[in-house]
């Protein structure tokens, strides 16, 4: 079926639609983080790549990823899109060169990045949140405190 709207106009439509992240995923975390008393945490914290949760004092920064907004499997995935992929397989390609950028910047600035698919979270959030409090406790302050802190 022909899109009723001209190519501007849609993209004017599609601007207008805001993300809602991935709010249940994120929420399990968050649950877990509080049955274990993992604190420390922050969300919508202004840091290069506007990581999911951030734990500025030891400078670790937390993504979860949507498997498809993030390119999970995806010489698989692409062939997936039926409909409109000169416009979904380059803004996803691009996606994914954006995470790779953040995570090297992030590295270059002596942050420890932790990355997770959302289906892991779904699958096994306990796993998920151990390997967080893991790096958590492993990661002394003092590898912290010389990390810049990069604001976008």
């Amino acid at each position: 079926m022909a899109d009723v709207f001209d190519a501007e106009k849609r993209s004017d439509i599609m601007r207008q639609v805001k993300s809602k992240k991935n709010k249940s995923t994120e929420l399990r975390l968050i649950e877990i983080f509080k049955q274990n008393g993992i604190t420390g945490w922050r969300r919508n914290y202004p840091v290069k790549g506007h990581p999911d949760f951030v734990f500025p004092k030891k400078k670790i920064a937390v993504f979860v990823d949507g498997k498809m907004w993030h390119g999970y499997d995806w010489e698989h995935q692409k062939h997936d899109f039926k409909s409109h992929q000169d416009f979904w397989i380059p803004k996803i390609e691009h996606n994914m060169e954006r995470d790779f950028e953040v995570t090297q910047d992030l590295i270059e600035l002596g942050w420890l990045v932790l990355r997770f698919w959302d289906f892991e979270i779904k699958k096994d959030v306990a796993t998920c949140a151990d390997k967080i409090e893991q790096a958590y406790r492993n990661r002394t302050e003092s590898e912290a405190k010389d990390a810049e802190i990069q604001i976008d």
